[in-house]
């Protein structure tokens, strides 16, 4: 089930997914067949990342989330996200793109995606850029 979600600056596809976890697997071996997520790294997904960028990426396209005693698990997929480390902030955003691309429209996408981090940046989230 996908739901499409209104954020500052951009739209969003949310999903919900259920499942049965299959006998004899645990939740490390589920976290490691859907990590790195396909729709940002293309497929293969490891062996694509691997061809397109020489460093790694930390904590953007990871996860932050909860896997319950219930079972109940709550992931998302980092994008969009400041990371601090020893006094620095550092940004990551991108684009998919895809063969029929626009270069320029997806470049121009990408800035619309970090305008409400560079808000909260600047000290200035309610300001319309």
């Amino acid at each position: 089930m996908s739901d499409l979600e209104k954020y500052p600056t951009v739209w969003h596809l949310v999903s919900t997914i259920t499942g049965q976890l299959v006998k004899g697997l645990t939740p490390n071996d589920i976290l490691r067949a859907i990590f790195p997520g396909g729709s940002i790294t293309g497929a293969p997904k490891i062996r694509a990342m691997e061809i397109i960028e020489p460093h790694k990426r930390g904590l953007y396209t990871g996860s932050i989330g909860y896997i319950g005693f219930d079972g109940a698990w709550d992931l998302n997929i980092v994008i969009r996200t400041i990371f601090l480390k020893e006094g620095q902030a550092y940004v990551h955003v991108g684009d998919g793109i895809i063969a029929d691309s626009i270069p320029e429209s997806e470049y121009y996408e990408t800035l619309d995606k970090a305008k409400a981090l560079f808000r909260v940046l600047k000290g200035r989230l309610n300001d319309s850029m």
